[in-house]
């Protein structure tokens, strides 16, 4: 068979599927049949969208803000104050020590808070010894955090200083912080004593393989309320580019394969019913997904359910007919078009100020259809007497 000729005989065959997807009519349902599928919509917008990248993280105290709580003097403690998460004044009476100094009765003193902030440790107990090189707590300053994350360093290396992040720590689902990345770890590695430039003496094997792979960089976030305390983990989204005026949707309003995306969009006219509309979709990012074409600000799609409609059908609910007169107040043929006016039943003097998107999309449909099939009728034709002549005078 002539190469032209299979090629026109497959568009011959695939156009009526292709036209045939254009003319998906919309789905009908009712007032209740809405509920029941619990259908939830948002509007189409031009928005910032972040592609991010997801990474682990844990809270660490600022080592600059961190002091100790010791005696100059040895001795024992009779009294304390000491509340790990209490946050504290300085100069506050702390812990109240008797001095092994002689004397009737032996000399004793409160210890005072060196700075103002919260205690994170405690390493004494009533009646305990304690000596000059003893800690009996840890008070840090808190308002503002570390954050050392762990990402791979081909990661790692695309991001720079002032970079923001999207935290979320587990223990405190409800909140959302902003992090800014302040500087990369003092070495390459995921430990975050080895990020803050403590002593690595005691690093296990394991922390020392994952330095081939991975790197810590430090974040900051601003704690006004004292609520984050060290050693939180944290899930963060590392903006890794912001674009301005892209449409985008929730992931969950997305149907159909990869190569075939769809999504419900809310009728303008017809109450209850939702059109299938196909876009083309580009980047992913914290759930959602970049439209590039097929929608318009101020679409409603639906997100919450989108998945049931389409396994629903118009037979769950009114006809296009009946749907169409609802929505316009007069008659409308079963197709749902426009009765014409020199139908016997249409008042020749009648007026409507509106047009109909799906009479104009029907039209363009048949006309299309119907010129594409006749030119490949035609091309066939052609293609079949020409191939005869040859085969004729070869003969």
């Amino acid at each position: 068979m002539n190469p032209s000729f299979r090629v026109s005989l497959a568009a011959l065959l695939l156009t009526p599927l292709i036209l045939a997807e254009m003319a998906v009519p919309p789905v009908l349902l009712t007032e209740q049949g809405v509920k029941n599928l619990g259908l939830a919509t948002v509007s189409v917008e031009e928005s910032n969208f972040e592609t991010t990248t997801f990474a682990l993280g844990r809270t660490e105290a600022i080592p600059e803000n961190r002091a100790i709580l010791s005696s100059r003097t040895s001795g024992r403690v009779l009294e304390h104050k000491l509340k790990i998460g209490s946050y504290v004044e300085k100069n506050d009476s702390l812990v109240f020590i008797e001095s092994r100094q002689p004397g009737d009765p032996p000399p004793s003193l409160w210890l005072k808070a060196p700075t103002s902030g919260t205690i994170i440790s405690v390493n004494t107990k009533m009646g305990a010894p304690l000596e000059p090189t003893d800690s009996l707590a840890e008070i840090a300053d808190l308002k503002t955090i570390y954050l050392i994350v762990t990402l791979p360093q081909a990661t790692a290396g695309k991001i720079k200083q002032g970079t923001q992040a999207k935290v979320r720590f587990p223990i405190r689902p409800d909140r959302e912080y902003e992090a800014t990345l302040l500087k990369f770890a003092a070495c390459p590695c995921p430990d975050p004593a080895c990020a803050l430039g403590q002593d690595m003496s005691t690093r296990s094997q394991q922390a020392e393989a994952a330095d081939l792979n991975s790197a810590g960089v430090i974040f900051t976030i601003d704690n006004p309320d004292n609520q984050l305390r060290p050693g939180m983990n944290a899930e963060c989204s590392i903006i890794m580019e912001k674009r301005q005026g892209v449409l985008s949707v929730p992931r969950e309003a997305l149907q159909g394969s990869p190569s075939n995306r769809h999504v419900y969009v809310k009728h303008l006219t017809i109450p209850h019913a939702f059109d299938r509309v196909n876009v083309q979709t580009g980047l992913s990012s914290n759930g959602r997904v970049e439209i590039i074409d097929g929608l318009v600000p101020g679409d409603e799609v639906v997100t919450r359910g989108s998945y049931s409609l389409g396994f629903s059908s118009s037979s769950s609910g009114p006809s296009l007919k009946e749907a169409m007169d609802a929505a316009h107040g007069h008659e409308h043929n079963e197709d749902g078009s426009e009765k014409s006016t020199d139908h016997p039943t249409a008042d020749p003097h009648e007026e409507h100020s509106h047009e109909h998107q799906s009479l104009g999309m029907r039209e363009m449909f048949f006309m299309t259809s119907t010129s594409i099939l006749a030119l490949l009728l035609v091309i066939v034709s052609k293609r079949r007497r020409s191939s005869n002549t040859t085969s004729s005078d070869l003969s």
